[in-house]
């Protein structure tokens, strides 16, 4: 899993908790603790799932588009990390059985700890991040 998929869950939770204004990129990222342009191109993504709405110029910023029971963490991770429990296999020597057969068994075996992480993120949803924050405070 790579850091799109927290740092995306990081944006929509910061957006969330701030419904009433526009927050910038710079705002998000300071409180992520990483560079502005790596924000940005989260929220990019984010942005075209439908996820956030943006407006440029003074004032602008980035603002939640749905409402926040409606976008749980599979959703977030099918669009920032898809695919990357997949295990990457080296060339291996065809003419030996395990060395012929290693890459279809693993894919197969990740194949299907990617289908059950999938059912288990479809649980929670940023309201529920969001209530998770507020009760660490």
């Amino acid at each position: 899993m790579n850091s799109d998929f927290t740092l995306a869950i990081h944006s929509l939770t910061f957006l969330a908790l701030q419904p009433d204004r526009m927050s910038t990129s710079d705002a998000i990222s300071e409180s992520a603790g990483v560079h502005p342009v790596r924000i940005r191109k989260v929220l990019s993504l984010l942005k075209k799932h439908g996820f956030i709405k943006s407006k440029e110029g003074t004032g602008g910023g980035f603002l939640f588009a749905l409402d926040l029971s409606d976008i749980n963490l599979w959703d977030i991770y099918k669009i920032t990390s898809e695919g990357a429990l997949q295990p990457k296999c080296p060339e291996s020597n065809a003419k030996c059985i395990v060395g012929a057969n290693m890459q279809n068994v693993l894919c197969s075996i990740f194949w299907g700890a990617e289908v059950h992480l999938g059912e288990y993120l479809k649980d929670y949803t940023i309201k529920e991040i969001v209530d998770l924050i507020n009760k660490e405070k």
